[in-house]
């Protein structure tokens, strides 16, 4: 039973804001969830279906600075940059690449530790009762790697992630195929691991667990929030596109993307970025993976999905008002056919969605600036889904005044 039910309204509706608001209901508040399309319609949908608790490196690594410019002019490479958009990105670019140092990584990379070390579990304490745990597996990561000396450039990622307690194990080719016939001649080395897990629809999951969440009374509410009036910081005030105006005791933002904008209404300036991934769904494939699969030379992973194949990765900056782009979408076909050129499948679908990335690789999570009855919960880049449990918990924790014993200094709203 909640200490003090309040009429808590959740803007955004992917993995974050489901998590959120269930964990909201469970504690006794009443709760409206929000999204400008609906559940699921945004980055939540097209993630890899992974849950990457070692996939907690940032993108700025030591020596990105030197490495960037090169991959970003090579056509193999996973990187783009829509350079009409350079003069919008560069004050964040700046920030971003400021951190591309081994104290920063580190820091970043134990934080999101904090965030994501046991993410297979809160995502069946989440999904418990709801009728969403068949889409739960604890089935490890496969990172497989061309050859051992390849891997070994990775060395120090690795040894990071064994140090704050991931369980790795090294595989040679004969283990690989042992691990998984499936990759057989794929790989010359890989490590698994053992502490991840997958959610084997990531759409088809957000949305039954949103589904259960209005069966015991939640609202689902289809709507653009354009403002929130604040002139009463204890009943803030949504405004929506079409000007009707719903008074709440607390708001939550988990929005992506789109939630700098908000935040930014509030007085606030969060320097949020869209990280633009692509995918590509391999519809009836032949081909059945144990466990989800990182091709570290394309950048990109593998996840069987009940009988689907998704190819998801590669990271674009380019704004968030742009449609996709052809070059990637290409990119990721070629590294497909290289590493899967027996592939069979009846159609493919391809997608482009927008991830909310912040310089230090870390979401925002408690109040919002100097508005003690808003919150924020995003900024998760591609870990929204790993995370999401954990961050829809601790929100819920903090909105009902209950004492978090974990730091959450890291995922301060105010840090920028």
């Amino acid at each position: 039973m909640a200490k003090v039910g309040k009429n808590v309204a959740v803007i955004g509706a992917g993995m974050v804001g489901v998590a959120t608001a269930i964990w909201l209901q469970r504690d006794g508040h009443q709760v409206t969830l929000i999204d400008r399309e609906g559940v699921a319609a945004g980055a939540s949908f097209g993630n890899a279906g992974i849950l990457a608790c070692s996939g907690i490196i940032p993108v700025s690594r030591p020596g990105l600075i030197f490495k960037a410019p090169f991959m970003l002019l090579d056509k193999n490479q996973p990187l783009f940059l829509r350079w009409s958009y350079l003069p919008k990105l560069m004050p964040w670019l700046v920030k971003f690449l400021a951190r591309a140092n081994y104290r920063d990584m580190l820091s970043s990379t134990k934080s999101l530790h904090q965030l994501m070390y046991d993410s297979v579990d809160q995502h069946k304490a989440l999904a418990a009762g709801t009728g969403a745990e068949e889409f739960i597996k604890a089935s490890g990561w496969f990172h497989g790697y061309a050859t051992k000396k390849e891997f070994d450039k990775d060395k120090q990622v690795w040894q990071t992630l064994r140090d704050i307690g991931l369980d790795l194990v090294e595989m040679t080719p004969e283990g690989i195929t042992e691990f998984d016939p499936a990759l057989k001649g794929k790989f010359g080395y890989g490590i698994l691991s053992k502490n991840d897990g997958q959610i084997t629809d990531p759409g088809a999951y957000i949305k039954t667990l949103a589904a259960h969440f209005e069966s015991q009374g939640g609202k689902l509410r289809i709507g653009d929030v354009v403002d929130i009036n604040v002139i009463n910081k204890n009943t803030p005030k949504l405004v929506f596109a079409d000007g009707n105006i719903m008074t709440c005791d607390s708001i939550v933002i988990t929005a992506g993307v789109h939630s700098g904008i908000l935040s930014e209404k509030l007085g606030l300036k969060v320097p949020l970025e869209a990280e633009r991934g692509y995918h590509l769904e391999f519809v009836n494939a032949n081909i059945e993976l144990k466990s989800p699969v990182m091709v570290t030379s394309g950048k990109f992973g593998v996840n069987s999905m009940n009988g689907r194949l998704r190819c998801a990765g590669i990271v674009e900056l380019g704004g968030f008002e742009a449609g996709p782009s052809k070059a990637p979408i290409e990119l990721l076909k070629r590294k497909v056919g290289e590493i899967f050129p027996e592939l069979e499948y009846d159609e493919v679908h391809e997608w482009m969605g927008l991830r909310p990335s912040t310089p230090d690789a870390l979401p925002l999570i408690g109040a919002l600036g100097d508005h003690p009855n808003i919150w924020a919960g995003f900024g998760h880049q591609h870990l929204g889904v790993t995370g999401g449990p954990r961050t829809g918990k601790m929100l819920a924790q903090l909105i009902a005044g209950e004492k978090i014993n974990e730091d959450l200094s890291a995922f301060n709203p105010n840090r920028f």
